[in-house]
């Protein structure tokens, strides 16, 4: 549909609300982003594009010549209609530098950081303010799904490697779905999958509650440190399969061969270009552990977010395909 959701329209200031429903059809369906800076252009982002929005032409332009200029007023009013009118109940959120709103789209924070005793409090003098729509794309993993299960009712232990916006967390939520409901074609029976949604952009959780379709065998941490998430999940949840999202350290890699032990599957992506990329990162090259994954999914832009480049057989040391 060539329109931006109702809850992203009812959280911008009145002047860009009005700028935005007056823009003309175009690809205003496929925005990505929504960049609010102070006293500076608006900007949106789609299609791995920058545009501004043409205050003469009521279109996008990739010049920023007549550009709508955010101002101090726009920030402040978006800010807390995001927030409901309430920054305080938000405080928690707004201290990781991100809220999610009504529909799973997270809006990130810019602006001064108050810190205290080495911990963020608060940030203040909000200066920006980058609204990242959430949009599901149904059976994006079609493709990839049938290298992930098993025959049986369990699934290949994969790590899915991804540039930052190539549609790594929209393959992963269809993943978890796919897992959690079965899949009649492969006559997979669907397992318990546990999700660790750090920075709540999997379930898209509101007010505890996902704002995306899961799977009917899925439980949710939301922002919960990855180690800390998967001891709780193995102690409680009793999951088949644990589900992360950008594992970036070695305590994270750590805890990964926890959940290994105790005998569960793991599902993961991590932020690179391809295998080689990783094998060059001290920290992550162990993600490259046959013991500890068999199935390696490497995703790009290349021909649209979600384009799957390589799949490899970490057991087998070959590439069994390639686009």
């Amino acid at each position: 549909m060539n329109k931006l959701p109702e809850e992203i329209i009812n959280s911008l200031s009145t002047k860009i609300k009005e700028c935005l429903l007056n823009v003309r059809g175009e690809f205003i369906g496929d925005i990505e982003e929504i960049r609010l800076r102070i006293n500076r252009p608006l900007m949106i982002c789609a299609n791995n594009k920058d545009y501004f929005l043409n205050l003469r032409k009521n279109s996008f332009d990739i010049c920023d010549k007549y550009a709508y200029i955010v101002r101090k007023e726009d920030i402040e009013q978006t800010f807390q209609l995001i927030c409901r009118y309430s920054i305080h109940s938000f405080l928690d959120d707004i201290k990781k530098g991100f809220i999610t709103i009504r529909g799973g789209h997270r809006v990130g924070i810019g602006g001064k950081v108050i810190i205290e005793e080495n911990n963020i409090k608060n940030i203040k003098h909000i200066s920006s303010l980058n609204i990242r729509i959430s949009k599901e794309v149904l059976d994006c993993s079609k493709k990839v799904i049938k290298y992930i299960i098993k025959p049986s009712k369990g699934i290949h232990n994969t790590l899915i490697i991804s540039p930052p916006q190539c549609g790594k967390t929209t393959l992963l939520r269809d993943i978890v779905k796919n897992i959690s409901n079965g899949i009649e074609e492969y006559n997979f029976e669907g397992v318990k999958v546990a999700v660790i949604d750090e920075r709540n952009e999997i379930a898209g959780s509101y007010l505890g509650v996902p704002q995306r379709d899961i799977g009917t065998r899925t439980d949710i941490i939301e922002s919960c440190p990855k180690d800390i998430g998967i001891m709780m999940l193995l102690r409680s949840m009793s999951p088949n399969v644990i589900v992360t999202d950008e594992i970036g350290n070695s305590k994270e890699i750590k805890s990964l061969y926890t959940a290994l032990n105790g005998g569960v599957g793991l599902i993961t992506s991590v932020h690179g270009y391809g295998i080689e990329d990783i094998q060059n990162r001290k920290e992550l090259n162990t993600l490259l552990d046959k013991e500890l994954f068999k199935r390696v999914i490497v995703l790009s832009s290349r021909k649209g977010p979600g384009t799957v480049e390589k799949i490899y057989d970490l057991e087998e040391k070959r590439c069994i395909f390639v686009n």
